[in-house]
């Protein structure tokens, strides 16, 4: 289903992204559309995949000077979509995404993203954080932002999975931000957020994946460390990747100096997928991910 702002709601500029499958005329029936009602298009970026003959779309538009009712102009946006099998995203530029972050005891990539947060780097409406244990609560407090205490155990795991997902919910949340919450998620709560939650993996994925990369790198004698943003799905660390982070090292690095450094590309990747991703410019395309 389509994803848009009421009329009610006081908006001159939207973003619309889509994927179809690829065809002569698309542009020119999405552009047409807009024409013929007067919206006036401003940003535009697409790619046509020749492996999986689909055709990706994102356009920033303003409908200040629109000749139709907002309800008209959706309803031929929902005709056109049916007609070229689109899925598509429809939003106001101004209606921020409702983010939630998630962290565990390392604080250094929930440091980064309210950082960027308060100085209106990232253009996300960041709701509160939720967390197994109580270290980051005086920093998130600090940002005036709520810190949900939910503690885990094996036997727990179910409930407090639950949980997270109350929390998230009633704050109203669109996208969930795993920053270095250092807990699986079981496959039925990867179900409910598949494409509604990012997490942060310390390693250049595919390689490494799983528990202590740093450590497995260095084993290997590796020139280059990395992070990986990439969405959550119930295949441990294998889902879409959004962004990716690199380091040069050399032979003289110990596992301690790698996980140090690993700290600035973790942050630096994981806001990049967060801003993308509340920037409507990331697209699925399978296992991959289209970036506009």
């Amino acid at each position: 289903m389509p994803e848009y702002a009421s009329a009610a709601d006081a908006c001159d500029a939207y973003i619309l992204s889509f994927k179809c499958p690829d065809r002569i005329g698309v542009v020119a029936l999405y552009s047409g559309l807009l024409y013929a009602v007067e919206a006036n298009i401003t940003e535009v970026s697409n790619y046509s995949d020749p492996v999986t003959r689909t055709f990706f779309l994102r356009c920033v538009f303003d409908i200040s000077g629109i000749t139709v009712d907002f309800e008209e102009f959706t309803a031929r946006l929902a005709a056109l979509a049916a007609e070229l099998d689109m899925e598509y995203t429809l939003r106001c530029v101004a209606e921020r995404p409702r983010v939630m972050l998630a962290v565990s005891k390392y604080d250094h990539c929930l440091s980064a993203l309210l950082t960027k947060w308060r100085a209106g780097a990232l253009p996300a409406n960041i709701v509160g954080v939720v967390s197994n244990h109580e270290d980051c609560r005086e920093l998130s407090e600090w940002y005036g932002l709520p810190y949900h205490h939910l503690p885990i155990t094996r036997e727990t795991k179910p409930q407090q999975e639950t949980a997270m997902l109350e929390v998230f919910e009633a704050a109203g949340g669109d996208l969930l931000v795993l920053a270095r919450y250092m807990q699986i998620l079981s496959d039925t709560l990867c179900e409910k957020l598949r494409g509604r939650a990012i997490n942060i993996h310390h390693s250049f994925l595919p390689g490494f994946k799983g528990a202590k990369p740093y450590h497995q790198a260095y084993e290997r004698g590796v020139k280059v460390i990395g992070a990986t943003a990439h969405y959550v799905t119930p295949d441990l660390d294998e889902g879409p990747i959004i962004a990716q982070e690199v380091r040069p090292i050399d032979h003289e690095i110990s596992v301690e100096q790698m996980v140090h450094l690993g700290h600035d590309i973790e942050s630096a990747a994981l806001s990049q997928a967060v801003r993308l991703h509340c920037e409507q410019r990331v697209i699925l395309n399978g296992q991959r991910t289209v970036i506009l």
